[in-house]
């Protein structure tokens, strides 16, 4: 009898050392106290400048500590991906390609830091994507956008914001930040060949080795299913 496959959870770089920078904000604002009594006229900048870099380096470990714990979770049926600003998911059988994503600048190859998955049906993240996180996404990878058009994938008014409705194939016609997203989506699957792209930040590792985790995975899945 085949054994079943573990579910895998990734935590993404970005949540490392939440603690740790509250921890040495914490510290370094009590010590600045302590030390200062009776020298706030004398060092008053500088113990302004000390007191905001404590405050500064305590809201990005809360920033951290406030993400979800896990920003990847891998099971037999499926690769779920949560943001702070909501999650998608997918079965492993309605993708058709993980990909690392390259592309030639000159005589010179630039990977870029993204995991590109490419969909059997771009239609089956409809219910599978919180309109949140798709209206998020859009903005987060203006990036990609512009690399595109600097390598002259698009143009700019291709990249341009797209609110307009999407017909799916089925005929179903989205609105709103759905409708936005899917424009977005169709647009960078024009120019990189994938749809949805995971960004170097969430992973626990290398992207190669990352890579290489979810191909193994998908792979496996199929293999059980």
């Amino acid at each position: 009898m085949q054994k079943p496959l573990p579910v895998i959870k990734i935590k993404a770089q970005s949540n490392h050392h939440a603690l740790f920078l509250m921890l040495v904000a914490t510290i370094l604002a009590a010590t600045t106290l302590l030390v200062s009594q009776g020298y706030w006229q004398q060092y008053r900048l500088a113990l302004t400048f000390i007191y905001l870099s404590s405050l500064v380096i305590f809201i990005t470990g809360l920033s951290k500590y406030l993400q979800p714990p896990f920003s990847i979770v891998l099971t037999p049926k499926e690769i779920f991906y949560q943001h702070p600003h909501g999650h998608w998911q997918l079965t492993w059988q309605q993708i058709r390609r993980i990909s690392l994503i390259y592309e030639t600048h000159g005589v010179e190859q630039i990977q870029l830091p993204y995991l590109g998955i490419s969909l059997i049906n771009i239609a089956s993240l409809t219910n599978q994507i919180s309109p949140r996180l798709a209206n998020r996404l859009i903005h987060e990878q203006k990036t990609l956008l512009a690399f595109a058009i600097k390598q002259e994938l698009l143009t700019f008014e291709q990249c341009q914001l797209c609110f307009n409705p999407f017909k799916l194939p089925s005929g179903e016609v989205l609105k709103g930040p759905l409708a936005a997203f899917f424009h977005h989506c169709t647009i960078l699957h024009s120019a990189f060949g994938y749809h949805l792209y995971i960004p170097e930040t969430a992973m626990d590792r290398e992207l190669i080795d990352f890579h290489r985790l979810l191909i193994e995975c998908m792979n496996a899945a199929k293999q059980y299913d």
